[in-house]
């Protein structure tokens, strides 16, 4: 087995999908408020209603938007049309094979993969939090238990806004 592929097989990737998939989410609702759709997707475009949910800053949003959209863009084309199609754009694994032209089997073997691969990206960058890893210093334990959340439905530090 190639090193390659022991690297896509690390079991402990497999911890981060459901983060991960979480954090996409947010960046794909963070890329449509700034009135662009995520690299992946392709086009701007401009909306005429704004959301009601709480960021902390404009600032914030474009820096996450940007920091996905550049660890996105270290994936192969076809990973990022498996993401595009699977996570942001809900298709089901049937649908997205449709769309990209391949065998349902290719995506669902190849989507774990692309996830893991992403997540070894997120870490690296910082977008996601090791799993056990000690809170920063600074940080008030009460605030920390609110702020863990990692899939992106909290402004925190795992999902880093």
């Amino acid at each position: 087995m190639s090193a390659r592929q022991e690297e896509l097989l690390n079991p402990e990737l497999s911890l981060y999908r459901e983060y991960t998939v979480g954090l996409l989410r947010r960046y794909f609702r963070m890329s449509i408020e700034l009135g662009r759709l995520p690299s992946v997707l392709g086009r701007e475009f401009f909306r005429s209603k704004v959301s009601s949910y709480r960021i902390h800053s404009f600032e914030d949003v474009v820096i996450l938007v940007h920091d996905v959209d550049r660890c996105l863009s270290r994936l192969d084309t076809f990973s990022q049309s498996l993401i595009a199609r699977v996570v942001l754009q809900e298709y089901s694994h049937e649908e997205a094979a449709a769309v990209i032209g391949c065998t349902r089997r290719t995506v669902v073997r190849r989507m774990p993969e692309a996830l893991d691969k992403l997540s070894e990206i997120f870490l690296e960058t910082g977008l996601l939090q090791v799993i056990g890893q000690a809170r920063p210093a600074g940080r008030s334990r009460k605030k920390y238990e609110v702020e863990e959340c990692q899939e992106g439905e909290i402004d925190g530090i795992g999902a880093s806004a």
